[in-house]
């Protein structure tokens, strides 16, 4: 992998370069959407744009990776790259936009470090980002092979058959192909890209769990309305796809990808969610019953209110079809209209986490690295800890291990 000369350059400027990454990565999107702004159009989330996410993901990545290769300079850190070829996958990235993307990220560099990138350091990194370049662009082409995707037309037309209102601000969408072809393979937890026309005529794309079983002959997505707050604008296509879409109507969606999915293995179960975090849930109890699994199960969620938890009923339904499962619900408020909540914040105490348990966990990230840091306490090993991100994944760098 990484040459031992560049090595010892990305060593010795890893500080002055990481320190720097923030700035760099605000020039290189600024640079490359005023010269490129067919970019903004279906491939980047201009609300991660301006919130400044994606820039920190992109930095945290970067840095990650380049870390990865000074620890263990003769191994690919696929693991690490994992969840952004499935994110890439499901926005149809192909391999001449890597060749864009270091046009110019190299041109940012070079304008914040000035003299002090000099040829030596502008090899090694660059030598970087091609390990990881390539090792995305490997990962992805073994994605759209399995998936059967071409990443020149990654999308396809689906119908509208049902919308339902699971909350005031959550609505699930009933779908199935518009062509009325095959289904695309999917595995419980993965999530679907959805492409939609914005008002000003710039399409926008956004990643939404699939909260039904794979196994069915529809596909279900569960979508939160993300409402506006004094320091961020609502969200846009969450807002549009309330607003607009009906039953008969369309929507434009890619393959299932993700990297966080239920697996077969007999072992027990736990799934921790809080908030709209419970739509990967949901489709892997889904697939539980279905498949008639008898693996232990506990399942953990928390909300605002009951009449604020998404597919709740549909949780308890799935629960009791299951041999040897057990459901627990926590609520900020009104926990006592319904059957067995506690009211307040999760809490873990008392619940006897099988040591031996895989969990998978999704929400908000606060809620998340809480909830992750008590179970590394209770002794689940951090291998057997999955989670999911909405949106660009700023844990990424720090929550393996």
């Amino acid at each position: 992998m990484l040459s031992l000369e560049s090595a010892a350059v990305i060593r010795a400027t890893l500080p002055a370069v990481g320190g720097a990454l923030d700035e760099i990565t605000a020039r290189f999107y600024g640079t490359m959407f005023a010269e490129q702004p067919q970019l903004l159009d279906g491939l980047f989330n201009r609300g991660n744009q301006a919130s400044g996410e994606q820039r920190k993901a992109l930095a945290g990545s970067i840095a990650a990776f380049a870390q990865a290769l000074l620890d263990d300079p003769d191994t690919s850190p696929d693991a690490l790259l994992s969840r952004i070829a499935h994110k890439h996958a499901a926005l149809g990235v192909t391999e001449d936009q890597y060749t864009i993307v270091h046009k110019y990220l190299f041109r940012a560099i070079g304008d914040v470090l000035g003299d002090a990138l000099t040829p030596e350091a502008a090899a090694a990194w660059d030598e970087v980002y091609w390990l990881m370049a390539g090792a995305l662009i490997a990962q992805e082409a073994r994605l759209y092979q399995k998936a059967e995707v071409d990443p020149r037309h990654p999308w396809r037309q689906w119908t509208v058959v049902e919308r339902r209102e699971e909350t005031p601000d959550v609505a699930s969408f009933l779908l199935r192909p518009a062509d009325d072809g095959p289904l695309p393979p999917a595995r419980a937890g993965q999530y679907v890209s959805v492409r939609v026309l914005m008002p000003d005529g710039i399409h926008q794309t956004r990643q939404y769990t699939l909260s039904s079983s794979p196994g069915d002959g529809l596909r279900r997505i569960t979508v939160k309305r993300v409402a506006g707050a004094a320091d961020a604008p609502e969200g846009e296509v969450s807002s549009q796809l309330h607003r607009t879409v009906r039953a008969g109507g369309e929507l434009t969606l890619s393959a299932p990808f993700g990297d966080v999915v239920l697996d077969d293995a007999g072992t027990p179960l736990v799934l921790v969610s809080a908030g709209i975090g419970c739509t990967p849930m949901v489709a892997m109890l889904e697939h539980l019953a279905a498949t008639a699994s008898a693996r232990p199960v506990l399942v953990l969620h928390a909300d605002r209110a009951p009449a604020d938890h998404a597919l709740r009923t549909d949780t308890r339904r799935l629960v009791a079809q299951l041999p040897d499962a057990r459901v627990r619900f926590w609520y900020e408020r009104d926990a006592d209209r319904e059957a067995g909540a506690r009211t307040g914040l999760m809490n873990l105490d008392g619940l006897d986490l099988p040591l031996d348990a895989d969990v998978y966990l999704c929400g908000a990230l606060p809620f998340m690295r809480a909830v992750r840091a008590r179970l590394l306490q209770a002794g689940i090993p951090p291998r057997r800890i999955r989670y999911e991100v909405f949106g660009p994944d700023l844990w990424l760098a720090h929550a393996e291990g």
